[in-house]
């Protein structure tokens, strides 16, 4: 049996079983159109029925998010189909047994029936027919707008969150996995919206039929009841208009149900607590209650009103008010004894006073450090939920993964002397980047197809250097549908973080984090770290030539070749930069592998043989081996590679300038100046298993030719 079970995918039986319970639960409910129900079954079902509404609307009061139910749309038409199942097979049971007194079809009809009719008919009917009116009108209509309006809203944004999720990858923010769960989310959203956009028709369209259902039940009923079984008009009203309303009832009443918990999930925004949590906590603000309770005080006075219910109702709402304020009071005093202990444990442990200075308010021997102005501390406070820290250490892993040795850690420190939405980077003591990001606003990028200009706050991008608008939070949805990319705040100053480090990477590493590397090489290589270092080469040596790879961004994660080479370019007495240009030809693929994957050409940009002829002889003739370029050569050779550069970036590539190993390092010092992502490499440095794409010829005349390939 159990080879059996395995054999058509189900593990054991459980399984089989739990696999099996929803296409036999869909062939009994196509049976119960068909088939005669005894009125015993009619009532289990019933029962069921109401029993899966109330469950569905508890699980759509208690998620955090709407995905969390995401099988909602499926399970709302099951049980629309259950109750139009139950109601055939009622309406079966009362035209043809309603003869036979109100009990006919079952005793939850009958109850139903008789408790809302009370002896008075029309008011039954009223009464049923202001539900379907309240169900299909209100909560039907209003849940099915706000479904189809998010399902658009939700379609138009997917192109742009895709591109944020790709920003923030680049960036460090995210790693690939985290990357590829947001995707699925963003995917499972546009699907789960476009099918409760669909799926809230099910709840109209049930509330349409039940209308129907009861006028073919009383109709029908009397008509059957007066011509076939002979009943006087008294009699079969009484019979016929109980089991029709108590059916209707039976059935509107789970279908209420259902339509409140769609349009629950639809109007519910993804929060970390359930609904009632959320509720609760923002409509708990004492400066709301207590007007509330002085408005209703003033109405409780009023000559006519019900003065002592008025009253009541003014004392609960000032005593609710009053519990919030010292529930309100009693938080802040503890936030205050914490930052008094904060405070009191400074003055302890660092003897501060008012007259005397430190020497820690003058020094910060921190390597990376970002100062933020007063407005931008809330990015940083885990109370509320500032994300920035989380991402600027996932940041340095990122870059410590693709550089080969770890980023030191970034101390993040507000600064009253910076604007409220300044911030600064400092690597040491030298401020390498400053820019301002606005918390509540986000920043929009526009794309190559943008044509729609958005009201905001124009600027450029910190990172890129590129157009882009401050805007509102709500606009977000607008911007991605005209083609901008939108961008969280704190992904901005993360993204320029990012880009900090891997350009002064070769001024965060030191003789320590060298070592560092070395002990760790030590337990698989002892033998060859011992050779090497400091016996060959010294340790200052060592981190000086690694200090050259980085700044040309040549990751040194493989140290193990790095000290190979090392070892046996010893006798030739090479410098730190000499010695720094031999390692390269071995190391240039894995700075190859990060601009391009394996299996795609390497976009490549060449100089013309007569512009390398030329530079070749200018640093030949140079007596230092510099390249000292004319202002107006310099110049269009810079904007010629930038052209081209940028081009291919705007295809998702990214080239690299290859040029002779003669004038490849005094070229390279000149572009990084200029372009800080462009890797320039030597013809040798071109691994001969790499096919390469040599997208343009840049040539030295005046017109500044770029010969597309």
């Amino acid at each position: 049996m159990n080879m059996t079970l395995t054999r058509f995918g189900f593990g054991n039986a459980a399984g089989f079983l739990s696999t099996l319970v929803m296409p036999v639960g869909i062939l009994v409910l196509v049976a119960m159109m068909v088939l005669p129900l005894p009125a015993f079954l009619l009532d289990t079902f019933f029962i069921t029925n109401i029993l899966v509404s109330l469950l569905v609307l508890m699980v759509a009061m208690h998620t955090y998010r709407p995905l969390d139910f995401s099988s909602f749309p499926t399970l709302l038409l099951i049980a629309t189909v259950l109750r139009l199942g139950l109601n055939v097979a009622s309406t079966r049971i009362i035209l043809g047994n309603g003869h036979e007194g109100t009990s006919a079809a079952g005793q939850v009809i009958e109850a139903f029936g008789a408790f809302v009719i009370a002896g008075n008919y029309a008011v039954g009917i009223f009464v049923f027919i202001i539900l379907v009116i309240i169900n299909l009108v209100v909560i039907t209509k209003g849940a099915g707008r706000v479904s189809e309006v998010t399902a658009r809203f939700t379609l138009d944004a997917m192109p742009g969150k895709q591109m944020a999720i790709d920003a923030d990858l680049n960036a460090g923010v995210l790693s690939n996995e985290e990357a590829k769960l947001r995707r699925e989310d963003i995917a499972k959203e546009s699907e789960f919206y476009g099918a409760m956009d669909g799926a809230s028709k099910f709840v109209k369209g049930d509330a349409i039929a039940g209308i129907l259902i009861l006028a073919i039940n009383i109709i029908g009923g009397l008509i059957i009841g007066i011509a076939q079984h002979g009943m006087s008009f008294s009699s079969a009203t009484e019979s016929y208009i109980l089991l029709s309303i108590g059916d209707g009832l039976v059935a509107q009443i789970p279908s209420l149900m259902l339509a409140i918990a769609t349009a629950i999930i639809v109007t519910r925004v993804s929060t970390t607590e359930d609904m009632a949590a959320h509720i609760g906590k923002q409509v708990s603000l004492s400066r709301a209650w207590i007007p509330v309770s002085a408005v209703l005080l003033l109405i409780g006075f009023v000559p006519g009103m019900p003065n002592f219910m008025f009253l009541a109702a003014a004392a609960i709402a000032g005593l609710a008010g009053f519990l919030m304020r010292k529930r309100e009071h009693g938080e802040s005093e503890l936030d205050g004894q914490q930052n008094s202990t904060t405070e009191a444990l400074l003055d302890e442990d660092g003897k501060e006073t008012p007259d005397q200075i430190n020497l820690t308010d003058v020094t910060d021997n921190s390597a990376v450090s970002v100062q933020l102005g007063y407005g931008l501390i809330g990015m940083v406070d885990e109370a509320t939920g500032g994300p920035l820290v989380n991402r600027i250490t996932g940041i340095r892993k990122q870059v410590s993964k693709a550089l080969g040795f770890v980023i030191p850690p970034v101390r993040v420190r507000d600064d009253m002397a910076l604007k409220a939405n300044e911030y600064r980077i400092r690597i040491g003591q030298t401020i390498v980047g400053e820019d301002q990001v606005y918390p509540d606003l986000k920043l929009a990028i526009p794309g190559d197809s943008t044509s729609v200009k958005i009201a905001g706050i124009e600027v450029k991008d910190p990172t890129f250097g590129m157009d882009a608008i401050w805007i509102d939070r709500h606009k977000e949805a607008e911007a991605e549908s005209n083609g901008y990319v939108v961008v969280e705040p704190e992904s901005v100053l993360a993204t320029h973080i990012s880009q900090i480090m891997y350009k002064f990477a070769h001024e965060l590493i030191g003789q320590d984090d060298v070592k560092v590397l070395l002990d760790n090489l030590a337990h698989t290589s002892p033998s060859l770290v011992e050779s090497v270092v400091p016996k060959l080469v010294p340790l200052h040596a060592l981190t000086g030539i690694l200090s050259e790879l980085l700044a040309e961004r040549v990751p040194i994660s493989d140290l193990r070749k790095i000290l190979e080479t090392l070892a046996n370019l010893a006798g030739r007495n090479l410098g730190i930069i000499e010695s720094a240009e031999a390692l390269r030809p071995g190391l240039a693929g894995l700075l190859i592998q990060q601009i391009a994957p394996l299996n795609q050409p390497l976009p490549v940009i060449t100089l013309s043989s007569e512009l390398e002829h030329m530079l070749i002889s200018m640093s030949r003739q140079s007596n230092d081996g510099g390249l000292l370029l004319d202002s107006g050569l310099a110049e269009r050779l810079i904007k010629s590679i930038a052209q081209a550069s940028e081009k291919t970036s705007a295809d998702g590539r990214q080239a690299v300038l290859v040029v002779s190993p003669q004038i490849r390092r005094q070229l390279s010092t000149i572009m990084r100046q200029h372009i800080d992502d462009l890797a320039v490499l030597g013809f040798t440095e071109l691994p001969d298993s790499r096919k390469i794409n040599v997208i343009a010829t840049i040539s030295g005349d005046a017109e500044n030719k770029i010969e597309d390939k």
